[in-house]
């Protein structure tokens, strides 16, 4: 049996989240390393006010996951498959091996420059529960302004982006139709559709210039749900993963059919650990944040035993 690591995207981000990372030398390493990639104090990004910029979100959940992870790889374990939905790709690369984490820092940096300078207001995501992905395509294909489908992270839980306004069309009817939920999420950018063409291709054009390897760890695409080992393969799902639909629910299905029996959620947040539960059963589906450290260790070493 295998283990998963998962890296969440925007829309995870908690104040102070890098500050409550554990107090471990390797973690304080990790963060001087990213202070030193963008000459600035990464530690001034995670206040509520800091938070309300989409280059600040980015930049803290690829910080606190690539922390995490270094701390459990400290402790001697290591992941059989990584993933990330989202910005959690590129921390999901950097654990491969993939990608260097200086690097990766300045791409995500820019990232969120080229997001945000593209939409700076009017724009977002909208989270719908309790309707079949049919469902919401008929309401999208009816719906007038742009707004697309983003996220498919389980089978009724789906995420729009686009404009306020034809969100708010889109989840007053989603709601008419019987849907448990339609929230707007805290996502200032219309992430994950065509919206975001323009600033995917300004990113890869800064990608060209990064030398990226194949993956040290099997790395599954959010975005295609498929295994990546090709480096140039690599670059193009990294660069243009924010105007493609996430296939969240499917990249779970994958992991499970290869073998995944435990499911690590890295920080922040636990959202992605309740959608494994659904996939996993009868594995098992853990998030770092609010478990004890020898709890997580126990688990690892228990697969670790069973795959011996």
């Amino acid at each position: 049996m295998s283990t998963l690591w998962a890296f969440p995207g925007q829309g995870a981000q908690q104040p102070g989240m890098l500050h409550a990372l554990p107090d471990a030398p390797v973690v304080q390493a990790c963060i001087e390393q990213a202070s030193a990639a963008l000459s600035e104090d990464v530690r001034l990004l995670d206040s509520a006010e800091a938070l309300q910029n989409t280059r600040a979100v980015q930049l803290c959940l690829l910080i606190a996951g690539v922390a995490a992870a270094r701390l459990l790889s400290d402790r001697g374990h290591r992941p059989d498959y990584v993933a990330g939905l989202s910005i959690g790709a590129y921390a999901a690369a950097v654990v491969a091996g993939a990608l260097d984490f200086a690097d990766s820092v300045r791409l995500v940096a820019l990232r969120g420059e080229l997001m945000q300078r593209a939409y700076p207001n009017g724009y977002g995501m909208t989270a719908i529960l309790g309707l079949d992905q049919g469902s919401v395509e008929r309401l999208l294909a009816e719906a007038e302004g742009p707004v697309y489908l983003g996220n498919i992270n389980a089978e009724t839980q789906l995420v729009i982006a686009g404009s306020d306004p034809a969100m708010a069309v889109v989840a007053e009817r989603a709601r008419a139709l019987g849907a448990a939920c339609a929230r707007r999420l805290a996502m200032s950018v219309p992430s994950h559709c065509e919206l975001l063409a323009a600033p995917a291709r300004e990113l890869a054009a800064a990608f060209a210039k990064v030398e990226l390897r194949s993956p040290q760890v099997r790395y599954l695409s959010g975005s295609s749900a498929r295994l990546i080992r090709d480096p140039e393969t690599l670059r193009d799902d990294l660069a243009y993963n924010m105007s493609r639909v996430v296939e969240w629910q499917a990249t779970l299905v994958t992991a499970y059919e290869r073998g995944v029996r435990l499911h690590v959620e890295l920080p922040p947040g636990s959202v992605l650990t309740g959608l494994a539960r659904r996939v996993f059963e009868p594995g098992q589906a853990i998030a770092f944040t609010g478990a004890r450290l020898d709890t997580l260790d126990a688990m690892l070493r228990q697969e670790v035993s069973r795959d011996r």
